[in-house]
């Protein structure tokens, strides 16, 4: 599923790549989730691709939606291995200023839904399939520099405060997650 929408969103890109002045970019990046909560201990990042769009440019900012897609893996030695999958739909606004045009700081605010696959064996023979769905709300504030016409490098922090239920402390442990993301792009 989340490779056709990929797919889909490359597609979509690629044609507009050939009209005049695309406000649209590509993204890649590498997460490393920080800090002493559940993500930042256990997983260590894989990839994370996004799409940009900005729809609407007032002088000194942009104003613009954007979503990202991140995978990360469990750290763990046991026989059960989890994969988490995470879409990041946001609306963000990047200062435009001439004097500094190759450097632009940016804050979003969106949504952040986490799903967690957990595939292995218990007791050795037993295969485990296990499938949990989380989510909550996401800030992020990034900086993306400028390194030739269309190709930029960027560093970006996400802060996802989970919605916990029953089933889960409702502890700072179990609903902050905090992503750094570092990588590159390709403005359209």
């Amino acid at each position: 599923m989340i490779q056709k929408l990929f797919l889909g969103i490359l597609l979509f890109f690629a044609i507009k790549s050939f009209s005049q002045n695309s406000k649209y970019s590509l993204e890649l990046n590498f997460p490393i989730p920080v800090d002493n909560n559940f993500i930042g201990n256990n997983y260590s990042g894989i990839i994370d691709l996004g799409a940009r769009v900005r729809f609407s440019n007032l002088n000194v900012i942009n104003i613009g939606a954007s979503l990202n897609g991140s995978v990360l893996t469990n750290n763990s030695t046991q026989s059960v291995r989890v994969t988490s999958y995470i879409i990041q739909p946001r609306i963000f606004v990047e200062l435009a200023v001439k004097s500094i045009s190759k450097l632009h700081p940016s804050i979003g605010l969106g949504y952040a839904i986490m799903t967690f696959n957990a595939l292995g064996s218990s007791n050795g023979s037993n295969f485990l399939k296990v499938n949990n769905t989380q989510s909550g709300v996401n800030f992020n504030f990034g900086l993306s520099y400028d390194i030739a016409k269309r190709f930029f490098v960027q560093g970006q922090f996400n802060f996802i405060k989970l919605g916990v239920n029953n089933e889960v402390s409702d502890i700072k442990f179990n609903r902050n997650v905090n992503i750094l993301k570092i990588g590159i792009g390709y403005q359209l």
